[in-house]
Formats: C-alpha cells, structure tokens, sequence
C-alpha cells in the first residue's frame, strides 16, 4: 500500500522489470562494464521478480536478492528452480534492515528501488553497512528530465498518469501528486556522497523503448534516437547510473 513520506503524497512499491525486456539488458551490460563480480559477494537490493537478479546467474559469482515482496522473491525462487541456478540466493526483509553482517558483501546492485524506499538515508546507510571497505555499488533511479513520469502520479482528472513534462515541475509539485521520488544528477550524487560514498560514474540509461509495443517502431527507435545504453542527453534517458565506492 502507498505510504506518506518525506513530502510525497504516496510512495508505491514498485514494480519490477519484466524477464526479456531491454532494460534489463541495457543495465546489465554497463553494470558489467564497470564492475569485475568474478568470485564476488553481490547483494541485489530490490530484486523484485529476480528479472534483472538472474542475469547474473552466468557470472562465477554470488548473488543475494532482497526484497520486501514475497509474491516477487516466489516468482524469483521458482525462475531459479526451473533453470537450475543455486548461485543466487532469495531473501525477504523488513524494508529496515538488512539481515546480513556488517561488511559481508562486495558489491551492491539496486535497479529503480531507491525512489520507492520509506527512507532514502536509511537504506543508504545500511548499503554502506554490509559493504565492504573498498565494495562497489551500482544504483539506478529514475531521472527528472526524461519526458514521462516513470512511475506514475495522481492527477486531478487525468486518468492517465503518465503525463508528458510532469516530472519537469519544480520539486515541490511533483511530490505532491507522484508515486516515486525521482532525480537530477546532482540529486544523487550529493545523496551517496552524503551517506560515505565515493563517487567514480555517473551515466544516463537511454530509453529502451519496452514500453512501446509497435514492433517495427520500437526496432526503429532503438536503432536511431535511443541506440547505445548510455547518452549525453537528459531527455534521452530514463534513468541515472551511479557507481560509487566505499573508502
């Protein structure tokens, strides 16, 4: 259920990412390019449906996927049973703290799930907590200068939530009626910094485009405008990267 928080009207839990969709793809192939996971301790916080967590399955690595939703992690746990995959490892938690010891992890991976948390400083502060000196995270969220709100809003009669511009407005606005926090780049730069994190990329998501079903379209779009995973453009993308590390 949405739940007031820090200003907004509601904060939803989200919804995960499909298995086949190209985001899941795109971030796949930039986290891969700026972490080396070999022989590695990863926590996948907010797996969900373990859609994006299974990419990970052909890598020689540990995974643990959190999260809060059973109904995800049973979606999750029966994708690892069907294809036989035990490097990955489905755990709930409260949504407070995370059941693993301090330092205990070498990686943290978390794809579109810090917008949807009651608290942004807490959950930050317990990434930091099970990582290790020197661990790498890599964190994805929904960036403000992409033309669609992401996540959706409640809109005086407006039926339709994914209103063009709406995630422009100016902060104040936006909290008041969306379902998801949402971010520039400096927003979550001075967030992870703020909370012990050393900084190193900062990269927008291009727009995968799995929200349009005209195939021959979609196949256009990603082949000109939102081709490559990354671009320089804001409007471009719907998501921000961080990669950041503890000291």
């Amino acid at each position: 259920m949405p739940v007031p928080v820090d200003g907004y009207a509601d904060i939803a839990l989200g919804k995960p990412a499909e298995y086949g969709q190209e985001i899941i793809r795109r971030r796949h192939r930039l986290t891969m390019s700026l972490l080396d996971l070999d022989g590695k301790v990863i926590l996948d916080f907010g797996c969900g449906n373990g859609a994006q967590t299974s990419a990970f399955a052909l890598v020689p690595c540990r995974v643990v996927g959190i999260d809060v939703d059973f109904p995800n992690l049973q979606m999750l746990h029966q994708q690892l049973h069907r294809n036989g995959i035990r490097s990955i490892l489905p755990v709930q938690y409260d949504g407070v703290h995370l059941p693993l010891p301090d330092h205990s992890v070498d990686a943290v991976v978390s794809f579109e799930v810090l917008e949807h948390v009651p608290d942004e400083s807490a959950a930050l502060t317990e990434l930091r907590r099970i990582l290790k000196r020197g661990g790498h995270a890599v964190l994805t969220v929904p960036n403000k200068w992409w033309v669609f709100e992401t996540h959706g809003a409640h809109l005086p009669l407006l039926p339709w939530n994914r209103v063009p511009f709406f995630s422009w407005l100016p902060d104040r606005f936006h909290r008041r009626f969306a379902l998801a926090r949402i971010y520039r780049r400096r927003d979550i730069v001075r967030l992870v910094q703020r909370h012990g994190f050393t900084v190193h990329t900062i990269l927008y998501i291009t727009a995968p485009m799995d929200v349009v079903k005209v195939r021959w379209l979609q196949t256009l779009l990603r082949r000109t405008v939102f081709a490559g995973d990354t671009t320089r453009f804001g409007v471009l993308a719907t998501s921000i990267l961080v990669h950041c590390t503890v000291p």
